[in-house]
């Protein structure tokens, strides 16, 4: 059995995006796989954040990860800053990581952008935290986005030169592209959803607020647009040609519209599916009929997620529990790599 690796930063309740690009897969891997899936608090202190409430977001995390379905008798569920051995050991890749390939890191332009009054070495060294928490579990393969592929290749790279330098002691992971759909703000369509975003849909949403949202995503009176828009969520299409011919609202439209197809392909029945399409393709989408539709099927597929979670937050002793033994197995496998990478360094 092969061991997988990954996490969420706790900024914030899981949305649509996190389950539909993430979640969904983690799913699958505990059923085949040994999985280790983290909250990753250290890494969400490197932007701005109230460490009032950072304790709650953790274990919302927590809660969130279990009412979605990852089962703790099959995966690891574990807290990042609780397991010290991590720090350490990014303190001992930090030695061995050139800082022209940190400073050329997408993530830490994107970052440093971002929050222009809040930069810190954590931005930049984020990669490296990243690096050791992957590295830490010899994972065979980590489940990623196209956006995080790059840290995943450091990690390799920092694996082969450590292995030179010092002796092996780390597998290279493998980049395991995410299966899931790549879903993108409803108001913003050009980017991400996200926890930092207005339009995101939270798992935990009610149909009247999944609703509300829905009325405030992009979308087009262009049948020509929302053909394509639909045939593009269709065949999963990074690209279309449509795009290089349209100015820049249209484009943004189309990113809305495909968006939209896309959750509806990722949730809805095929009955369902195939019903909008055929709008689409015969130009008699209607959009104040589509996005109630929309906001029933996410509703509908989420109710249970609602009513799981409901039930968890009312047992704090059972989540007290689950991260006690993941924190254990974890902190185990951690702390054994870190003796062998400390004895191979001189440093035991």
């Amino acid at each position: 059995m092969s061991r997988i690796l990954s996490g969420i930063r706790p900024t914030g309740d899981l949305h649509l995006g996190n389950y539909l690009g993430a979640i969904q897969q983690w799913l699958e891997l505990q059923q085949e796989h040994e999985v280790f899936y983290m909250v990753a608090d250290l890494h969400a202190i490197t932007t701005p954040y109230d460490p009032k409430q950072l304790p709650q977001l953790v274990k919302n995390t927590v809660i969130d990860y279990l009412a979605a379905g990852l089962d703790p008798k099959k995966a690891t569920i574990f807290i990042q800053s609780h397991i010290p051995a991590h720090s350490e050991l990014m303190w001992l890749l930090n030695t061995i990581t050139p800082i022209g390939e940190l400073q050329r890191m997408v993530q830490f332009k994107e970052k440093s952008e971002q929050h222009k009054d809040y930069q810190n070495a954590g931005i930049l060294n984020y990669p490296i935290m990243q690096a050791a928490d992957i590295l830490m579990y010899k994972p065979f393969a980590v489940p990623v986005g196209e956006d995080q592929a790059q840290h995943v290749e450091l990690s390799r790279d920092l694996a082969k030169k450590f292995n030179r330098l010092f002796g092996q002691v780390f597998p290279e992971p493998k980049v395991i592209h995410t299966s899931g759909k790549r879903i993108m703000d409803l108001i913003n369509p050009e980017q991400k959803m996200s926890k930092s975003l207005s339009g995101g849909i939270g798992l935990n949403d009610s149909a009247a607020i999944v609703e509300a949202k829905l009325k405030k995503a992009v979308t087009s009176n262009e049948p020509r647009i929302i053909r394509e828009a639909m045939h593009a969520a269709k065949y999963s299409d990074k690209a279309s040609q449509l795009e290089s011919k349209i100015d820049p609202n249209q484009k943004k439209q189309f990113h809305g519209v495909r968006n939209l197809f896309t959750i509806l392909s990722a949730l809805g029945s095929k009955v369902e599916i195939s019903k909008w399409q055929a709008a689409a393709e015969a130009g008699e989408m209607k959009f104040s009929e589509f996005k109630p539709a929309l906001a029933t099927v996410i509703a509908d597929h989420f109710a249970p997620f609602r009513e799981r979670r409901a039930k968890l937050l009312k047992d704090s002793g059972y989540i007290k529990e689950v991260i006690a033994a993941g924190n254990k197995k974890a902190a185990k496998v951690a702390e054994a790599t870190l003796l062998e990478v400390q004895q191979k360094m001189g440093l035991r």
